[in-house]
């Protein structure tokens, strides 16, 4: 069993709608504020996307990370920041011919979608690995492209966090390493209750943490009702864990959340109540390997 418990908190996501919870994070302040909350709740990594804050809508806007980032080391200097750069390979097929991308396809080159990761160089940022159905939509991350994401990830001296939707995703990873792509063992989120990818049981977890690389730092956690299960599940397994609103907004049935700091004190909980301890943001860089 691990030492200490590392909590990943996912402050606002890329596909949580403004009108599902009249709390959710949209503008730069209010993300580190959230994220800000989160920490002294017991997260030690706030993962980051960032909004329009006029609108709401999904934005890459290096401005918006940026003011992200400076709220929050203004107060907290060790939180460890881990940005996206999951938005980008999003396709929808237009009726009319497939090959054309329809409207709300968000395909990009992998060098833009990696711009932020390069001119900030947060502690860690995420780095998908899934070619998908999501929904009546696709994702597509092919191989090449992962590959030169990954390489100016590294040049900036960022630490990937490979997301892993199913266990095709980790014996590309493990191709990865064995190609120089990527250093092993590596860091891993398994991301389970995404329909059509991991399902959310207690055997798939186990069969997925069994794919990943010997020596591996994983998290493993579920999306929207599976979300404290999987708290539970991922601490017993050997991993750390991962809530906030990217992934669920509520605290029971029917009861929204109040807040990610909430998520957070609640799957703190969880983890104490089994006799876990909580890493706290300088253990949880010594246990990756980052700088103080």
């Amino acid at each position: 069993m691990q030492d200490k418990v590392i909590i990943t908190c996912a402050i606002t996501g890329n596909l949580t709608k403004p009108e599902q919870h009249p709390g959710l994070p949209i503008t730069p302040q209010q993300i580190a504020e959230s994220a800000l909350d989160a920490a002294r709740e017991g997260a030690a990594v706030a993962h980051i996307h960032v909004r329009d804050p006029e609108t709401g809508r999904p934005s890459m806007k290096i401005e918006h990370y940026r003011e992200v980032i400076e709220r929050i080391r203004e107060k907290n200097s060790a939180l460890v920041i881990n940005l996206t750069t999951g938005p980008g390979g999003r396709f929808i097929p237009s009726e009319a011919d497939p090959k054309v991308a329809a409207p709300g396809s968000t395909l990009m080159v992998p060098e833009q979608r990696v711009e932020h990761i390069v001119v900030l160089r947060p502690d860690i940022c995420t780095l998908d690995l899934n070619t998908m159905n999501s929904g009546g939509e696709v994702v597509i991350n092919t191989p090449r492209n992962v590959s030169k994401m990954a390489k100016l990830i590294l040049d900036a001296g960022v630490m990937p966090e490979i997301e892993l939707f199913d266990s095709g995703d980790i014996h590309l990873a493990h191709d990865l390493i064995r190609t120089g792509v990527l250093n092993g063992p590596g860091l891993y989120s398994l991301v389970l209750g995404v329909k059509y990818g991991f399902s959310a049981t207690p055997e798939t977890m186990l069969y997925a943490r069994d794919l990943l690389p010997q020596g591996a730092i994983w998290t493993g956690f579920g999306i929207g009702r599976h979300e404290f299960p999987m708290v539970g599940q991922s601490y017993l397994y050997g991993g750390h864990v991962r809530v906030g609103f990217e992934d669920n907004l509520y605290l029971s049935k029917g009861v929204l959340a109040a807040s990610n700091g909430v998520l957070v004190r609640r799957a703190r909980e969880i983890v104490e109540s089994m006799g876990g301890a909580i890493a706290s943001p300088a253990e949880a860089r010594a246990i990756f390997g980052l700088r103080a």
